[in-house]
């Protein structure tokens, strides 16, 4: 989303963790939530080159456009005319983590993803490695939208990993952004040897 700040407000953002903004209609200092619930927790705040914009890396509790949407982008200009997109992939993946977990309420006979978590570890171990082994075979020699399709298990099958551990896919972003810029190599080899 897009808002105003002023001194204040990024002041009020820095002190509580919670992104404020400035209300040019209202001429008042408003937290995004503070209404709806659906607060923005800040993790980092950058600013460009000129230091007049300001960016705030966030988790949003629930959607952060009115309209329901994860992100207020979600029109591309397309043929000379704006056209609705599906989610983001990184809202997505929180949106499909929070289906995960409520399927942990359902019962195995019901639920997929119940029964795997039922089976631990053991059984969503094999499934990843089944569905990485689909997906490298499809890599070598089937069609895009067989890669897409193995891809696409495959990520689900780690995320219920993630889950029955009680990690999410923002812990694996990290880990991901602390790695980039760094030879993969140099990564690596900084690794301690497993225990």
């Amino acid at each position: 989303m897009v808002a105003y700040m002023n001194r204040e407000a990024l002041e009020r953002t820095l002190a509580t963790g919670n992104a404020t903004f400035w209300s040019r209609s209202r001429k008042a200092l408003w937290t995004k939530g503070e209404t709806s619930g659906h607060v923005l927790r800040v993790h980092s705040v950058l600013c460009d080159c000129d230091a007049d914009t300001v960016l705030l890396l966030v988790d949003p509790d629930g959607p952060s456009c009115h309209t329901g949407r994860p992100s207020c982008f979600f029109r591309k200009y397309e043929d000379g005319e704006w056209r609705e997109q599906p989610v983001d992939a990184r809202p997505f993946l929180h949106e499909l983590e929070a289906v995960i977990e409520a399927r942990q309420q359902s019962t195995a006979e019901k639920s997929y993803t119940r029964s795997l978590l039922d089976g631990g570890p053991a059984k969503i171990g094999s499934k990843i490695r089944e569905e990485a082994d689909e997906l490298s075979r499809a890599i070598a020699g089937e069609s895009d939208e067989r890669v897409l399709s193995e891809a696409g298990d495959l990520l689900f099958h780690v995320l219920v990993g993630l889950r029955q551990r009680g990690l999410d896919v923002r812990g694996v972003l990290d880990v991901l952004a602390k790695r980039t810029g760094t030879s993969g190599h140099a990564e690596k080899a900084s690794r301690s040897p497993k225990a």
